[in-house]
């Protein structure tokens, strides 16, 4: 790995991770097309798109940094609402700390690969496009004399820690890499009622311990492991520029979404993942996309912590 890769690499992680499109999908689709596939640096390699999460992770953290001191002092007993929402963020989380371990092996060998990538993207996009008409048939004002049914949107301060199961439940479908983590739980936040605005705010702040949790995983993992580590195999410089990379680049893509979605839905990244699928599929049938490397050598199923991408 160049620094030009950990610059491209880095990039992608920053504006795709908190954007409804798959980090996971883009990086790996990404990986391919560098040329960064070769199997004996496969193990490096995965850690280091984990890792880079980090940057995001520091994003997420500068931004929203007075939610998370209202978190601590709920967490100290001064604050209801911020202890509210703590616990609603552990009850979100844990069914992907739980679940993403005793899968990881299976979803590394298994789900790692160009196809299942493009197959959940595709999926991904069709499921955002009919999100947002769906909600608002569902959840709008009661007309006086019209006999509908009232159904009230949900504030990030309302949810209950049963509504933070059902996000952390649907979180781990993200375990299949192309879903988009961003996405499932921006999509579970809207379908218990919460505002697009406000279900990506969710999202971002469960983003924390989630990929916070998946970056200790992998790092420990890869530097406790078998053979040659991350830093050994691709370099300190290339791993701090991704990190440094990837952390501006995710300030800016939250801040564009959090304006986005002020004003329109979420059907534009649907479509954009209907096109991106599409255009892998024709390069991999044209055998633009070699795929030689992730079929014939799978990567080691050593700690890869995809749950939840």
């Amino acid at each position: 790995m160049t620094i030009p890769d950990a610059i491209i690499l880095g990039l992608i992680e920053g504006i795709t991770e908190y954007l409804p499109i798959s980090s996971t999908g883009h990086l790996i689709l990404t990986k391919v097309l560098l040329g960064l596939d070769e199997p004996n640096e496969q193990s490096a390699i995965d850690a280091f798109l984990i890792v880079i999460q980090g940057g995001a992770i520091l994003a997420v953290l500068g931004l929203y940094r007075a939610r998370v001191v209202q978190m601590i002092r709920g967490l100290l007993g001064k604050d209801q609402v911020g202890r509210r929402l703590l616990v609603n963020l552990v009850v979100a989380f844990l069914p992907a700390a739980v679940l993403g371990p005793l899968f990881d092996d299976t979803i590394e060998r298994y789900l790692f690969r160009p196809v299942p990538v493009i197959a959940a993207l595709a999926l991904g996009g069709v499921v955002m496009i009919l999100l947002g008409p769906w909600q608002r048939r569902f959840f709008r004002p009661n007309q006086a004399g019209d006999g509908a049914v009232a159904h009230t949107f949900v504030d990030i301060e309302q949810l209950t820690w049963r509504m933070a199961l059902i996000i952390g439940l649907l979180q781990c479908v993200a375990m299949w890499p192309g879903t988009s983590r961003s996405m499932i739980t921006i999509v579970g936040g809207m379908l218990i009622g919460m505002r697009p605005k406000q279900a990506a705010e969710f999202s971002f702040l469960l983003a924390l311990p989630t990929l916070g949790g998946a970056c200790v995983y992998k790092g420990l993992g890869n530097f406790l492991g078998d053979g040659p580590n991350m830093f050994e195999v691709l370099g300190a410089t290339e791993l701090i520029v991704g990190i440094l990379v990837a952390t501006i680049a995710a300030a800016f893509a939250v801040k564009w979404l959090v304006s986005y979605l002020n004003r329109h839905g979420l059907a534009v990244f649907g479509w954009y993942r209907l096109v991106l699928s599409a255009v892998f599929a024709v390069l991999i049938w044209r055998g633009v996309l070699n795929l030689t490397p992730d079929s014939a050598d799978p990567p080691d199923p050593q700690v890869q912590s995809s749950a939840v991408r």
